[in-house]
């Protein structure tokens, strides 16, 4: 059984006349020691989805089970000590309180929770041993964000959940606490729960990805999977964002001389759609079927370490050849589109 899992959950608000569903029975499931990132554009359902997971809200129909509880069912003063105790929140917006040195606000996690860690050792961890007598002030806003992340792993939840950590953040300090979070969560053997746009880092720290549009979870699974295979549109629009293969488009619809065209040529765009492609498959259909690629570019990530990406190549031969290689490739478990074709008349 999953740790976490949703089952039909609907969070409906009044509006006027009508009625908001936030939350249009989502279902998913997310193992124990995951970390898994909820994707989806504005308005998708993503923070409804994280405050009911966090019991910071109540679902108004189906059921939210946490390991060996079934929050949907908790009174209120149940769901203060599972949030006391279980569940650790790292926010956008760090609410540290500026009065207070960096230890002392992670020392606010051991009034609320009993089986908090030493705070001094957990800001150790986020690199702040040297900072814990600084004020919020006097900290940079990585720096701050760190302390926001050791106060809520002081706790040690069993469960963390971040929305946005990253937003108030420039690009490189961003990536840093993602991946101190990932590194600090393994080490802690937490579930992690994010909602994020820094989908290229995404790409290097989950394993799990669930995508939401209109209030419900549309697709998830394994990073890998979903990245290397999307099904729904608004997947693939999420995933486009961290790739160049789509600048192939531009560059037909501007007339580029790098995509013109001798007969009988096409371009094709590779992908990696399975994780057992391994063989170096560009030499070996060039040197089987008497063909020749003409890499234009490429976009190759490792993503639970596997190959995923793909490149863009201009194809020359002979069209039986061409046709021969297009075929293999495709048996080696390799996506092939073909983008422009030169061997029939434009």
């Amino acid at each position: 059984m999953s740790y976490i899992s949703f089952e039909d959950v609907c969070k409906d608000y009044p509006a006027g006349n009508t009625v908001v569903h936030a939350s249009d029975h989502v279902n998913f499931q997310i193992e124990k020691g995951e970390f898994c990132v909820v994707l989806g554009p504005s308005g998708a359902g993503k923070t409804t989805v994280l405050n009911l997971l966090g019991g910071m809200d109540k679902a108004t129909s189906g059921r939210i089970i946490v390991g060996d509880k079934e929050i949907t069912g908790l009174r209120s003063p149940q769901l203060t000590e599972y949030r006391r105790h279980d569940v650790g929140f790292v926010f956008q917006f760090y609410n540290l309180m500026p009065n207070l040195t960096a230890l002392e606000n992670v020392e606010l996690a051991q009034q609320v929770c009993e089986r908090a860690l030493d705070p001094r050792e957990v800001l150790e961890q986020v690199g702040l041993g040297q900072r814990m007598n600084n004020f919020p002030a006097q900290l940079s806003g990585g720096e701050q964000q760190r302390v926001s992340i050791a106060r809520a792993l002081c706790k040690n939840p069993a469960l963390l959940l971040c929305d946005e950590p990253t937003g108030a953040l420039d690009s490189k300090t961003g990536e840093q606490v993602l991946d101190l979070l990932t590194r600090l969560c393994h080490d802690y053997s937490t579930t992690v729960v994010i909602i994020t746009h820094e989908m290229a880092v995404v790409k290097e720290i989950c394993d799990r990805v669930a995508v939401m549009e209109h209030g419900r979870v549309v697709e998830q699974g394994e990073v890998f999977n979903v990245f290397a295979d999307p099904r729904q549109e608004i997947t693939r629009s999420f995933i486009h964002t961290t790739s160049n293969l789509r600048k192939i488009e531009e560059l037909i619809a501007e007339d580029s001389p790098v995509v013109k065209l001798n007969p009988g040529e096409l371009i094709v765009r590779l992908s990696y759609i399975q994780r057992n492609v391994s063989e170096p498959l560009i030499s070996t259909v060039s040197r089987k079927f008497d063909i020749v690629l003409n890499i234009i570019f490429s976009d190759i990530a490792i993503v639970q370490n596997a190959p995923i990406g793909g490149t863009v190549a201009i194809i020359s031969g002979e069209r039986e050849q061409i046709t021969q290689a297009i075929a293999y490739l495709s048996e080696k478990n390799v996506g092939v589109e073909v983008i422009k074709d030169a061997r029939v008349s434009e």
